[in-house]
C-alpha cells in the first residue's frame, strides 16, 4: 500500500470516530455556481448559499465517489416564508442516464412546516419521492444530514436516525446506483413544483433566502480506486452496514409511524401495483 493510500484510509478512519476533522470547504469542495451568492466563514469553515431574485447558488466535490458515509450539517435560513425554495444536499453522476440521491427541503409559508423530500435515482429512473415532516425547525440550528451508500443498502439520516432505507434489489430487476457520485450542494428557485405542486410560487419580498453549511470532509471512496471502494476496508462496507441495527431499526419505525407524509410505495394513483423494491425497504 502506497503512502497517499494508506494516508486516506487512515483520513476515513479518523471520520468513522467520535471526532472530525476540521477541514476548510476549498480542500473537498468548490463554487459551481452563483459565485457572488456564496460566502465562507470561519477560516472555510461554514459556507453559506443564497437564493434571490437574480440566482441561487451551489458547491459540488472536487472528487467522484464509489461508495462512502456521506454528511452534511446544515442549517436552513430564518426566512418567514420559504415557499418555492429548494435547498439541497445530495450524490449525483454525469450524463442522462445518471444515478442520484437526493435530500431536498422543500419550502412553506409561514405557520407550516419545511419538507424534507427524499428521492433514489438508478440508471436516469428516479420518481421514487418520500417526504418527512422532520420532528424539530431545521431553520432553529445545524443538524446533520447524512446518507450512507454501500452494494448493500442506502440509508438516509437525519442526525443518527435512518429516515429511509432503499435496498439493493437488482435480482428483483431494480436498478440500483452504482456509478461515481459527487457531493452536491444548492438552493434555488422551484416555484414549479416544490410548494403545493406549484401553486404557492416565492415570494421574492422576503429574499434572501440562505443555508448554511458546515462539515467539509468527506467520507468517501474516490472513483479512482474503483473496485476497492466496495472492500471491507472501508468501514462502512462491513457487515453491520449491510442493514438497520436493532436501535436504528426501532427509530426507523417510528419515523415511517409518526413522521412519514407520502411514500411513492404507497401512492396507487401513480402505481396501482407497487413497485417491487417496495415490499424489501423496511
Amino acid at each position: 500500500m502506497n503512502s497517499f493510500r494508506f494516508l486516506t484510509l487512515f483520513v476515513l478512519f479518523a471520520l468513522s470516530s467520535s471526532y472530525a476533522l476540521d477541514v476548510a470547504f476549498d480542500e473537498t469542495y468548490v463554487v459551481t455556481w452563483g459565485q457572488d451568492h456564496v460566502n465562507v466563514f470561519d477560516q472555510g469553515t461554514r459556507v453559506q448559499l443564497s437564493l434571490d431574485s437574480h440566482s441561487g447558488s451551489g458547491f459540488e466535490s472536487k472528487s467522484s465517489y464509489n461508495s462512502g458515509f456521506f454528511h452534511m450539517r446544515m442549517k436552513l435560513g430564518n426566512n418567514n416564508s420559504t415557499a418555492g425554495v429548494v435547498t439541497t444536499f445530495y450524490l449525483t453522476s454525469n450524463g442522462s442516464n445518471h444515478d442520484e440521491l437526493d435530500m431536498e427541503f422543500l419550502g412553506n409559508v409561514e405557520g407550516k412546516p419545511i419538507i424534507l423530500q427524499t428521492n433514489v435515482f438508478a440508471n436516469g429512473e428516479g420518481n421514487r419521492e418520500q417526504r418527512v415532516n422532520l420532528w424539530f425547525d431545521p431553520k432553529e440550528d445545524f443538524h446533520s444530514y447524512k446518507i450512507l451508500w454501500n452494494q448493500h443498502q442506502i440509508v438516509f439520516y437525519v442526525d443518527d436516525t435512518p429516515i429511509r432505507v432503499f435496498k439493493n434489489n437488482t435480482s428483483l430487476g431494480v436498478a440500483f446506483p452504482t456509478q461515481p457520485m459527487k457531493v452536491t450542494a444548492s438552493i434555488w428557485d422551484g416555484s414549479d413544483w416544490a410548494t403545493d405542486g406549484g401553486r404557492t410560487k416565492v415570494n421574492w419580498s422576503y429574499a434572501p433566502f440562505t443555508v448554511q453549511y458546515m462539515d467539509f470532509q468527506v467520507g468517501g471512496c474516490p472513483m479512482e480506486y474503483n473496485e476497492e471502494c466496495y472492500g471491507l476496508n472501508y468501514w462502512w462496507n462491513q457487515a453491520k452496514y449491510w442493514k438497520l441495527g436493532k436501535n436504528q431499526q426501532k427509530k426507523y419505525e417510528q419515523v415511517k409511524e409518526n413522521y412519514i407524509t407520502y411514500d411513492y410505495c404507497s401512492d396507487r394513483e401513480r402505481y396501482p401495483n407497487a413497485p417491487p423494491e417496495c415490499a424489501y425497504n423496511g
